[in-house]
């Protein structure tokens, strides 16, 4: 289900239907979502599963969203916007190609690198919120808009080593032992349920500028600290 909403959003991507596209990826992600969690359930994590989960997450989440992104804001600006289009996938099967040789089982709370699926919902977000990114532009000089740094961004934190955390226990002994995030979570559904595209925006940003954060405070207590290991930061 995951890659065949990915196949039809790039379908409506070339015929223009950009927003239809936007929550076809939001589908594709959901999916994504329920097969890691019935796998976990059902303890079936398997080599085959990775794999397959990757070469759909390539399609969905590096190719529609780059490919939307191209076609609904870079073409103009020729190669330059060919080459950043061209990043969510790129980086996305660098990043899914590095977490499948490093994946033994094991379960962990976070990820080395911003995860494929929520890059694409970055993306999204953006287009979906085109009146916000059309405000950004007018603060911009010389007319780059706002979409070629973000897009760069989210593909250089996809290949990074920054730690990101992903969706979160919703437990009674994870709302007793370490509530913030589990709440937060709960909040973006709510964000999201009321809001839509503003509310999906929020979260998103909200998710990045707390991990971001967070990585930016193990960085200084690592340079405080020369013994501690830089490259998981």
């Amino acid at each position: 289900m995951n890659l065949l909403c990915g196949f039809i959003a790039i379908t409506h991507i070339i015929d223009g239907r950009y927003m239809s596209a936007c929550w076809l990826i939001m589908l594709a992600g959901f999916f994504d979502v329920i097969d890691g969690f019935m796998a976990r359930l059902t303890n079936g994590n398997s080599q085959f599963g990775v794999e397959l989960d990757s070469l759909s997450d390539i399609v969905s989440f590096g190719v529609a969203p780059g490919l939307l992104i191209y076609q609904m804001a870079l073409e103009p600006w020729g190669m330059l916007g060919l080459i950043v289009g061209s990043m969510p996938a790129i980086c996305g099967a660098v990043r899914l190609a590095r977490y499948n040789t490093e994946f033994t089982g094991d379960k962990s709370p976070y990820f080395f690198g911003l995860p494929v699926p929520a890059q694409a919902g970055g993306l999204v977000v953006m287009v979906m919120n085109q009146s916000v990114v059309t405000t950004i532009d007018t603060w911009l000089p010389g007319r780059i808009p706002v979409l070629l740094p973000w897009v760069l961004l989210l593909s250089f934190l996809m290949v990074s080593r920054i730690r990101f955390h992903g969706v979160p226990p919703l437990t009674p002994r994870a709302f007793r032992t370490q509530p913030l995030r589990p709440s937060l979570f709960l909040l973006s559904l709510l964000l999201i349920l009321t809001l839509q595209e503003v509310g999906l925006f929020v979260s998103f940003v909200g998710y990045l500028a707390m991990e971001l954060g967070e990585a930016l405070l193990r960085f200084i207590q690592a340079v405080r600290n020369p013994e501690q290991d830089l490259q998981t930061l």
